[in-house]
């Protein structure tokens, strides 16, 4: 009787397993992530996980943006912006309209910018929601920083202009 029960427990955990393995991915660029993932753990040890990014955003229109987000031991401390439009003149670089800065006693005080989320937050952002399946959108990820993430989200098939949802990482260097 317990030879009987010892296999059919064995049978049981076979099956699971088999389902859970097959089970498909909820995420598009899973292996792409995940190396990207392994490249920003070995950079985040290197850098005492402290470090800056900066991310930037563009429009049809010219308009544009960047946002440094500064990490120190694991927490946001500073973030700066920029706001440019564009320059009428020949190799303009644009005309900033607004520029701000923020420190560890003023963070989120303005409403532009890109959030202040630590690489892991982007991370675990990427793979919760940038990189999820959906039906009706084509999903991005690229990583072009020393192999941790540079763009990553996804677009509506239906949108037509700046339908982007996620985030361009033009940047990352250790403090």
């Amino acid at each position: 009787m317990k030879r009987n029960n010892l296999l059919l427990l064995l049978l049981l955990i076979t099956t699971v397993t088999f389902i859970v393995s097959c089970k498909k991915d909820d995420i598009d660029h899973k292996n792409d992530y995940d190396k990207s993932h392994q490249s920003w753990m070995s950079f985040k040890q290197s850098s005492n996980n402290s470090y800056s990014y900066k991310t930037s955003s563009g429009s049809w229109t010219g308009t544009s943006t960047e946002t440094v987000i500064t990490v120190k031991d694991g927490k946001v401390t500073n973030r700066s912006y920029v706001y440019k439009v564009p320059d009428k003149t020949p190799g303009g670089t644009g005309i900033v309209k607004d520029e701000w800065s923020e420190d560890q006693s003023t963070l989120n005080t303005h409403t532009a910018g890109a959030p202040t989320l630590t690489l892991d937050e982007v991370y675990q952002k990427a793979k919760t929601e940038w990189l999820l399946k959906r039906k009706d959108t084509e999903v991005f990820f690229e990583a072009n920083n020393n192999g941790m993430i540079s763009s990553c989200g996804y677009r509506d098939n239906n949108c037509q202009d700046d339908c982007f949802n996620g985030i361009n990482i033009v940047s990352i260097v250790k403090l």
